[in-house]
């Protein structure tokens, strides 16, 4: 079942969350999604509601009394309740919204996030030596009415540092509430008891700049725009099987209760201190690795854990039948099972050489029509492919064919390479450096020859 945000409304998925080709169930959408840019924000507690981009609530004040992703939650919890003694297993995908944008959350959230323990990133500007077609001009938060209220001059002028503080602010309060919500669904598993055996995935889409680069929003091909949180738990893999730690006797203390990723807070609930203690414990390890992996690597993750392998797109020929593809499924991914049993084993394995990503211009030059950051595809003339290996960022920025979608690789309207060494934020541009020109060939190469260069050397 789908509940939430997990296709992309629209065409993209058919309007139908492209159901019921991938989901069993009816997918689930939260009634309240109606109000999303319902003019319910208030700056002050004497200003009038308006349809702001920084927006904490008062949730008994809201449509419906709740938020999109509280009903998310809901449903989901009682997915599980249902499911939870079924003889075969589920697969439950949950796109909670926040902190995308308006940055709508409950204010409480806000006494975890005070505004001097912010600041903007520095230096608070656009790089001098990096070509206008990289920026995107956060044009979906002008339209929000707080930011209108600024007057800012398009597309140069810089959000005041003072409200860009409250953005931040507001992004880190979003961030706390689905982080909330997350340990809310968790601890369902826990008194559902089915938590040692179900495999747990958090992701997301993309990342957003907060004033990185004097930008804000996820249209571009920057790191903080394209690296997303990637968090895996599996059964007898990433955890040895233990007891259960709660019961169904703990089910009315599951609101009360708080996970959070880099630290807990302290709440009374009837739990005995003695099972809170072992189930902070039991949340809070973990082994991370750096080695380069992509979203298009869960679905043959998934597969894998499943035991229905799937392989990779490259070693598969579309068999052609009256002029229809014999669709045999396919990935352009790899699954993550060997990486993962590897680096439990502190062991090395050759892996991915890059991640790849794309972007978008219809021109060089930002501009509000056509718009710089969502152009429609008869618009676009530019494309920006991207490519981060394990030190560098390289992107491309390369004419682009609407009509027949091609790009012209002889012609390479600007260049980028980042130092993640040195230069992990991504300022200063190294593409015109002579001491870099072999680095950055390489990279072009294997940027251009496409993911199927990159993978892993077993796969080949």
């Amino acid at each position: 079942m789908s509940i939430g945000k997990i296709f992309h409304p629209g065409i993209s998925s058919n309007y139908s969350d492209d159901s019921p080709y991938s989901w069993s169930e009816k997918p689930f959408h939260p009634y309240t999604n109606r109000y999303k840019d319902a003019p319910v924000c208030k700056i002050t507690k004497n200003s009038f509601p308006a349809e702001n981009l920084v927006c904490p609530v008062d949730i008994k004040f809201m449509p419906n009394q709740t938020l999109p992703d509280i009903e998310i939650l809901k449903k989901a919890k009682r997915y599980l309740k249902i499911h939870k003694n079924d003889a075969k297993p589920f697969f439950l995908a949950v796109g909670f919204q926040k902190p995308h944008i308006p940055l709508k959350y409950p204010k409480k959230y806000l006494k975890y996030h005070p505004l001097e323990k912010f600041e903007v990133p520095k230096p608070y500007a656009w790089p001098h030596n990096i070509d206008s077609v990289s920026y995107n001009p956060w044009i979906d938060l002008r339209k929000r009415k707080d930011i209108q209220k600024l007057r800012l001059k398009f597309p140069w002028e810089k959000i005041p540092e003072n409200f860009a503080k409250l953005i931040i602010q507001s992004y880190y309060g979003a961030v706390s509430y689905i982080d909330h919500i997350i340990g809310k669904l968790i601890y369902q598993l826990h008194i559902s008891k089915i938590l040692q055996k179900t495999v747990i995935i958090l992701t997301s889409d993309h990342g957003w700049s907060l004033g990185e680069h004097a930008e804000w929003g996820k249209y571009s091909n920057f790191d903080v725009s394209v690296h997303v949180p990637l968090i895996i738990s599996i059964p007898y893999t990433t955890f040895k099987k233990t007891k259960e730690l709660f019961t169904e006797n703990d089910v009315n203390t599951a609101d009360k209760f708080i996970f959070q990723y880099k630290g807990y807070t302290n709440i009374k609930t009837s739990l005995t201190k003695e099972k809170e203690d072992t189930f902070l414990q039991y949340t809070d390890t973990y082994t991370k690795t750096d080695a380069i992996v992509e979203l298009v690597d869960i679905f043959p993750t998934i597969a894998e854990l499943a035991r229905i392998p799937i392989p990779i797109c490259s070693n598969i020929e579309n068999r052609y039948n009256n002029n229809k593809i014999d669709s045999s499924v396919c990935t352009e991914g790899v699954s993550l099972l060997p990486l993962i049993r590897a680096v439990l084993d502190k062991k090395t394995i050759s892996w991915k050489k890059a991640a790849f990503s794309q972007y978008p211009r219809p021109g060089i030059e930002p501009t509000l029509h056509p718009n710089s950051d969502e152009p429609y595809l008869k618009e676009i003339t530019i494309m920006g492919y991207s490519l981060k290996s394990r030190e560098y960022r390289y992107t491309a920025w390369i004419p682009f064919i609407s009509r027949n979608k091609t790009v012209n690789w002889k012609i390479i309207i600007s260049e980028e390479l980042y130092n993640h060494n040195d230069d992990s934020a991504e300022y200063f541009n190294l593409a015109t450096f002579p001491n870099f020109l072999k680095k950055k060939i390489e990279l072009r190469t294997l940027l251009k020859d496409g993911w199927r260069k990159a993978l892993p050397d077993y796969t080949q």
